[in-house]
């Protein structure tokens, strides 16, 4: 595969996906991306149609009255990318693979937000941190993101510890923020209660990047299937209908874990594959989160 360039990157998804989405959101971007967007004024007494989530239960103790957290909108969003370089992101179509696919979706988010006059940076990890893009508004910016993304990671043969990325992202992202936390999510356990730690002081949004065969694989016959992380072999017959109802199993388990480990965690996963346009992707997680917010703040 022929990578293309940044600008060339950036003036397609510019061209082909960013106007398409701008007109979608007319501008709302907080409504897709930022959740209540809030931030702490003062406190007050509790009136009867207070929203009960803000109210201050330590504050309320001490003063033995209900007392309620009031907010201001913060009108400009900091947005940090929490990306995953390990190995694993190479796989997927020799024209599409699952590192492009990332590429496409933090161009086109930051663009739609550096559009908007705010701020992105980027946190680029592979069992170590590769790069730190510290966030800033403007079309260059996005620039460098995309150059980022499409330089060649370096791999040391190790399994990924997604863990590690989340405690990096969260020791360097000092005031609340947007954070999107892009990976394919294979990886050990014990990331999930970092992510939640993550979650309580920031809008997380987490998007899987996945390859269909990742979760189908295709009746072949023998084939040798290589870790990408590894290096490890392995010689199966696709053909065979134990081994595929296994390998179906394994997916629908590691599946079942991974939904159960971000609804602990509170936050809101979605899926991008190498197989579909990105602006399919992107869409879906508008009506998502649309979806989700509109029901946050219909249970208020």
């Amino acid at each position: 595969m022929v990578s293309p360039s940044p600008e060339q990157l950036l003036n397609r998804l510019e061209w082909k996906v960013v106007r398409r989405l701008d007109g979608l959101l007319q501008g709302d971007h907080r409504t897709l991306f930022y959740g209540s967007g809030l931030d702490f004024s003062d406190l007050r007494d509790y009136q009867p149609d207070d929203d009960v989530r803000h109210i201050d239960w330590n504050v309320t103790a001490r003063m033995d009255a209900p007392h309620v957290r009031q907010y201001v909108e913060d009108r400009e969003i900091t947005a940090w990318f929490l990306i995953d370089r390990s190995p694993s992101m190479d796989f997927g179509h020799q024209e599409r693979p699952k590192n492009l696919v990332v590429a496409e979706l933090v161009t086109t988010i930051a663009r739609l937000l550096t559009g908007g006059g705010n701020r992105v940076g980027a946190l680029l990890w592979n069992n170590g941190i590769e790069t730190i893009r510290e966030p800033r508004s403007g079309r260059n910016q996005v620039l460098l993101l995309a150059r980022d993304l499409l330089a060649e990671a370096t791999h040391d043969g190790e399994v990924t510890r997604l863990d590690g990325l989340i405690e990096a992202g969260a020791s360097r992202i000092p005031r609340r923020s947007l954070v999107f936390v892009i990976s394919d999510f294979l990886t050990p356990p014990g990331w999930e209660q970092h992510l939640a730690m993550l979650a309580q002081r920031h809008e997380v949004v987490a998007v899987r990047v996945v390859d269909e065969r990742e979760v189908a694989l295709p009746d072949a016959g023998v084939m040798v299937l290589e870790d990408a992380e590894t290096g490890e072999q392995l010689v199966v017959d696709t053909a065979n209908p134990d081994f595929r109802h296994r390998f179906r199993a394994e997916v629908a388990e590691r599946e079942a874990t991974l939904q159960a480990a971000m609804t602990r965690s509170g936050v809101d996963l979605h899926d991008a594959t190498t197989g579909e346009p990105v602006i399919d992707a992107l869409v879906r997680m508008i009506n998502r989160r649309r979806s989700l917010v509109g029901a946050r703040r219909g249970g208020a």
